[in-house]
């Protein structure tokens, strides 16, 4: 397996939690940062922007995504545009379509086009990709990500999606492909072999990295300790046991 610091996948960090945001972006295995309106509620930011512009102070060297929360493509439009402008190391998330399902190339190609840094969110179909593209524009950096988890959870397999969506990108040097919504720490493996150039990755994730290269055997003992040393602090007794015990 190879080791984490000698992947070409890019580890990002999914979340909405500044404290532990600054600790990340101490870590020179992190390499960007992402979050979305979803995870900004969940964590009770009640301020938009306050929350975003802290975001950036934090992390001033490294890609920061952030994402339009507007329906109607005139709206995301001001956002995007609002957005882009505070800071160089800015990608606006923009959703493949509306909540009508109206795709949103138009406003890709218009963001894209004037140099604003993209990062088009929730693809699950490499239609999608293919769509999309057709709107980047070869000047100007940009992420596509596809939500590889959600993908998984339907039953399909991500991993050759994912190496096909890398070929439909090879036009637009300038595009990366984004492993999102990762179930285990696999994924990040599974995303290097099919060539992703970023994998996000949420706090429960980013935990078990330290697993990574863990000796089986010792993990197995880990477990059964676990297991024993949790029935005890349980005090769960069966038949003679339970007499000895009383």
């Amino acid at each position: 397996m190879v080791a984490l610091q000698s992947l070409k996948t890019k580890i990002y960090v999914d979340g909405a939690d500044l404290d532990s945001v600054v600790k990340l972006a101490a870590d020179p295995l992190i390499k960007g940062f992402t979050t979305n309106p979803t995870l900004m509620r969940k964590a009770g930011i009640g301020d938009f922007e306050a929350f975003a512009r802290r975001l950036l102070l934090a992390v001033p060297d490294r890609p920061v995504s952030l994402g339009v929360f507007a329906d109607d493509f005139a709206g995301m439009e001001r956002q995007a545009r609002e957005i882009g402008s505070w800071g160089a190391n800015v990608y606006v998330k923009i959703p493949v379509t509306n909540t009508k399902g109206e795709f949103a190339g138009p406003l890709i190609e218009r963001l894209s086009g004037d140099g604003i840094a993209v990062n088009v969110t929730a693809l699950l179909s490499l239609e999608q990709v293919r769509r999309v593209i057709l709107h980047l524009s070869p000047e100007t950096p940009s992420i596509v990500s596809i939500f590889a988890g959600r993908v998984a959870d339907t039953g399909v397999d991500p991993v050759p999606l994912m190496a096909e969506a890398r070929s439909i990108l090879e036009p637009c040097p300038r595009a990366e492909l984004l492993w999102a919504s990762p179930r285990e720490v696999l994924n990040i493996f599974h995303a290097e072999s099919a060539g992703c150039h970023i994998i996000t990755l949420t706090d429960d994730l980013l935990k078990k990295l330290p697993l990574v290269g863990k000796d089986l055997e010792a993990y197995s003992l880990d477990t059964v300790k676990m297991f024993h040393s949790d029935g005890n602090a349980a005090g769960y007794a069966i038949g003679a046991d339970k007499k000895a015990v009383g």
